[in-house]
């Protein structure tokens, strides 16, 4: 991974984060807006958004945000008209809904909407998402694979992201419903990145300088593949089980962090 340019800041969360109680992680966009700043929930990714759209904003003008919007982009001629991007445009944060993943990028890759999303990131805004929001801000992301199962070839759909992030490749709901396998399998076809599991109720806050800390109740399970002595992934029969030797990995719960571009941890 190569040192970029400065940007804003990714908060990237696993899913089911915490609504009602002490909201430690969506808290994060309060602390980090000021009077004037606006948030806008992006609820494309879901098949409900005027319901989890809702949802939301209830949440974060509880918190503080009191110029918190709802922009919902149905489809890809919204997503190039002025009105949809210029919302964008005028945030300083955008927080992206769980739901698909697909649908997040067929409507917004490569339109205006898309285009202001990460230039929004690179001049110093604020992208958070949530399950779906948050696999679709790395350039490669997983699409579909076997819940709690041995890693296979098969398993594993992988298609490219909205690229706020490179050289890492993110899963959710990474603990509770049985990732390993399949994360370990996207890290050995693709052994230059790095692979990052987030729990339920947790999430990477990840700065301009490309480290992350851990905020939340759970872990972010870090699989470093430039480690790797040998797989047979190259070999694997499609029902075949993922070998691999000498992977790297780090289990990170809250006051820990991790170095994307050193690749080290770091203890707060």
């Amino acid at each position: 991974m190569k040192k970029n340019s400065p940007k804003g800041c990714l908060i990237i969360i696993g899913g089911a984060e915490d609504k009602t109680e002490g909201c430690v992680i969506l808290k994060e966009a309060a602390g980090m807006l000021g009077e004037q700043d606006i948030l806008t929930v992006l609820t494309t990714a879901t098949e409900k958004p005027e319901e989890i759209g809702r949802n939301y904003l209830s949440v974060f003008r509880s918190l503080g945000v009191a110029n918190a919007r709802i922009l919902s982009i149905a489809n890809r001629d919204e997503a190039n008209s002025d009105e949809m991007s210029g919302k964008i445009k005028s945030s300083k944060c955008v927080f992206m809904t769980g739901g698909d993943q697909l649908r997040l990028t067929s409507i917004l890759g490569g339109t205006w909407a898309g285009n202001e999303l990460r230039s929004l990131y690179d001049t110093g805004g604020v992208i958070m998402g949530t399950s779906a929001g948050a696999s679709v801000m790395s350039a490669t992301m997983i699409v579909n694979g076997d819940d709690n199962e041995p890693a296979k070839k098969c398993t594993l759909k992988m298609a490219p992201g909205l690229g706020l992030v490179d050289g890492v490749i993110i899963d959710q709901h990474f603990d509770q419903r049985g990732r390993f396998g399949r994360l370990m399998c996207g890290v050995a076809e693709n052994p230059d990145a790095i692979g990052i599991g987030i729990d339920e109720d947790t999430s990477v806050k990840l700065q301009p300088d490309m480290h992350f800390e851990v905020v939340g109740t759970n872990a972010v399970t870090v699989i470093d593949g430039t480690t790797i002595k040998s797989s047979n992934v190259s070999e694997l029969r499609q029902n075949e089980i993922l070998a691999i030797t000498g992977v790297t990995v780090h289990v990170l719960p809250q006051g820990y962090g991790y170095d994307l571009l050193s690749r080290k941890v770091i203890r707060f």
